[in-house]
């Protein structure tokens, strides 16, 4: 016998737990200081380390598992694995399997994906453009 779920206002609202969304007439307040937040896990997502590096090398054209992890360096074959498969799972990055011997995976960016490229080019100019400042607070820190 199949079970049938009642989905009701409630329950859509502690699904979506924030976001200024219309769900069913019903506002839902943002509060991306919640762990639960979609918008936070999303903030989470695109400001990982790996995932803007990923982001900047895939800007060009689709690579390679190994051409990815050979040009990042620092980064664990099973962290980028992770990382690779989070973007996917956000549709900002498709996998590609080719049916050769050995096997070929090419990831790229989806549209979603290109959409964050003006992210990147800002944080990456800021960061850029206030490496010394950062350098000379880390120094009055370190010092104290």
């Amino acid at each position: 016998m199949a079970r049938i779920r009642i989905i009701t206002i409630q329950s859509v609202l502690s699904a979506l737990k924030c976001g200024t969304r219309l769900v069913e007439s019903v506002r839902v307040n943002i509060d991306l200081t919640r762990k639960d937040c979609p918008s936070r896990q999303i903030l989470d997502r695109i400001g990982d380390t790996w995932s803007v590096l990923i982001v900047t090398l895939l800007r060009d054209g689709p690579l390679r598992f190994t051409e990815l992890h050979r040009r990042i360096e620092g980064v664990t074959p099973k962290m980028l694995t992770q990382t690779l498969r989070g973007l996917e799972r956000d549709g900002l990055v498709t996998r590609t399997v080719f049916p050769v011997v050995p096997p070929r995976v090419d990831y790229e960016l989806t549209g979603l994906g290109r959409s964050l490229e003006n992210v990147v080019d800002t944080i990456t100019a800021w960061a850029d453009t206030h490496i010394d400042d950062v350098l000379t607070a880390r120094g009055r820190y370190d010092t104290r």
